[in-house]
């Protein structure tokens, strides 16, 4: 069974709802699934949102997240695969062991991704 390398960042915040930035670098995170086959997104903020609802859920859940990576537990375990703009696909694991991305989903922040579909958050 392969582990995962953990990533240690002496400074850490959210970007986005699923992309923080460690020590200068940008982190996608990958939740449960597996890289290129399905993960976790969420809406897109700013001028990439397609809706004012896109919009003000992306501001949701980059609260939310950056809360989560404030888990004095947290690890981050990269996967060792690299996602779009050659970022790090990683798990964000809080102490008691769910992943960042399983409890934006449980709140109803993200959605599941799955390649090669579009996920349309104004409907």
């Amino acid at each position: 069974m392969l582990t995962a390398a953990i990533i240690v960042c002496a400074s850490l915040y959210a970007i986005d709802g699923d992309t923080a930035k460690c020590d200068g670098t940008n982190l996608r995170m990958l939740g449960d699934g597996t890289p290129y086959v399905d993960g976790v997104d969420t809406p897109e903020s700013g001028k990439r949102a397609k809706c004012p609802y896109e919009r003000q859920l992306a501001e949701k859940a980059t609260r939310r997240f950056a809360e989560l990576l404030r888990d004095p537990n947290l690890t981050i375990e990269d996967s060792g695969e690299r996602g779009p703009f050659n970022r790090p696909l990683v798990r964000f694991r809080l102490g008691d062991g769910r992943t960042a991305g399983a409890i934006l989903l449980s709140e109803d922040l993200a959605r599941v991704w799955h390649r090669g579909r579009h996920i349309d958050w104004c409907r």
